[in-house]
């Protein structure tokens, strides 16, 4: 059986590389994708079965990125897992107004990872 698939959008290195490994851990395979316009046309053509999005980013209007998924029928069902810092209460509240599934802080998305992910993938 294949095993599913999870998308990661991250700018810092360290904690990006970290989930990666973690979710890789949990059984996942893991695709990291550069922060870029084409989102939700290399979102279309991976067909994940969740994202982990980075809102914390200097190159990249994360928020703008995480409408535009949403925006779009073929990529609106996917669930996703947005984190940003601590300290960023705004970027924290505007991915849960554009539709992020869950936001975490970036403290606790390593040590929680497992209990997140059973959260966003919960079907109502």
């Amino acid at each position: 059986m294949t095993k599913p698939l999870a998308v990661i959008f991250y700018e810092n290195l360290l904690l990006g590389n970290q989930i990666v490994n973690r979710l890789q851990d949990l059984g996942y395979r893991v695709t990291s994708m550069p922060l870029s316009a084409d989102l939700v046309k290399m979102l279309e053509d991976a067909k994940p079965m969740l994202l982990i999005l980075d809102l914390n980013c200097k190159k990249f209007d994360a928020l703008k990125g995480l409408a535009e998924i949403r925006q779009h029928e073929s990529t609106a069902h996917i669930p996703i897992l947005a984190f940003a810092p601590e300290a960023a209460k705004q970027l924290q509240v505007g991915a849960a107004a554009q539709g992020a599934t869950l936001v975490a802080s970036e403290t606790a998305i390593l040590e929680q990872l497992p209990t997140l992910l059973d959260r966003i993938l919960q079907i109502d």
